[in-house]
């Protein structure tokens, strides 16, 4: 994270799929909304009330994008990191527009309400293709004792 930048961590559900795009040179990107709403308890009512919700529009890049459109769906709750960023525009009539977008570097199914399985992907260079052929954490079985595999132990 470069100085200056501004580190945000939402908690929310999601309010749509996340809608995942190219670009001409092939990088994925994926657009979607969180929308957060505070909970806070009324003593005099004895009941939870929801505050105002603030709706945080989110984008992934590459393969984080790809990540999130396979393993995301509307509803669900995720835990969001990243950093804001600030987007501004003229529209067609000369007026000047601007909102505050999160630009994600990590996000995860919050499993306070739900359990999750995760599913490790190859590693992938800065072009998304698998990098370095081998399998970064060795997750390979060993070969079988007396298979030309050699002697491993049985652990």
């Amino acid at each position: 994270m470069a100085m200056g930048e501004t580190p945000i961590t939402v908690t929310g559900n999601l309010t749509s799929d996340p809608e995942v795009k190219f670009t001409a040179s092939g990088a994925a990107m994926a657009r979607f909304t969180v929308a957060s709403t505070p909970r806070a308890y009324d003593r005099e009512s004895g009941q939870y009330r929801d505050g105002t919700s603030m709706f945080m529009r989110c984008s992934a890049w590459r393969h984080l994008a790809e990540h999130v459109a396979e393993s995301l769906t509307k509803g669900m709750r995720v835990i969001v990191s990243g950093r804001l960023r600030q987007l501004d525009w003229q529209t067609d009539q000369g007026e000047n527009r601007s909102m505050l977008v999160m630009e994600v570097d990590d996000i995860g199914p919050s499993l306070t309400f739900a359990t999750a399985t995760v599913t490790k992907t190859a590693p992938r260079n800065s072009t998304g293709k698998p990098a370095g052929g081998g399998d970064a954490w060795n997750t390979d079985p060993a070969p079988a004792p007396g298979t030309g595999g050699g002697e491993a132990p049985p652990f």
